[in-house]
């Protein structure tokens, strides 16, 4: 069946059962690839997006749901030629090594900052449950903090 999406301010028509996973409409139907299939279990969030402003793990939200939604992927954070602050963040702290996560990170990031504009290590702690294999973990901790300062206006 088609669809209609509404993926970082565009209208997208992809073909997909109602029932599959959103991941694979944005990846194959739409053509973003920095979504990343990680588990398929919504369990590391290698495949976090937001949908109308919250996380959510696209690896296990069924496509139909998304209808009519505001669907953000890594490639919408940027706006008018200006990276996000929670990009700035991750490339001044060097936050990845293989990468292949992070976008799922960021996104969960952002989607956290507009809930706790002023994270403690806790509210992270609490908040942002993707999974890095590399480990990264403590330079992601100091991006957010730095991405929550720029975001506020405080560099």
């Amino acid at each position: 069946m088609k669809i209609t999406l509404n993926i970082n301010g565009e209208q997208k028509v992809v073909e997909a059962d109602g029932k599959s996973p959103l991941l694979w409409a944005i990846r194959d139907g739409a053509g973003l690839m920095g979504t990343k299939f990680g588990c398929g279990k919504a369990a590391c969030g290698a495949c976090t997006i937001l949908v109308d402003g919250k996380a959510v793990r696209s690896c296990s939200f069924p496509v139909q749901h998304a209808e009519g939604k505001e669907i953000t992927t890594i490639e919408g954070l940027s706006k008018d030629g200006k990276i996000h602050p929670v990009q700035q963040a991750w490339m001044d702290e060097v936050v990845p090594q293989c990468g292949y996560c992070q976008p799922g990170f960021m996104m969960a990031t952002v989607a956290m900052l507009e809930k706790i504009p002023n994270p403690t290590d806790e509210d992270i702690d609490n908040n942002i449950i993707n999974v890095c294999r590399c480990g990264t973990y403590y330079r992601m901790r100091k991006a957010i903090h730095k991405a929550a300062k720029l975001k506020n206006g405080n560099s």
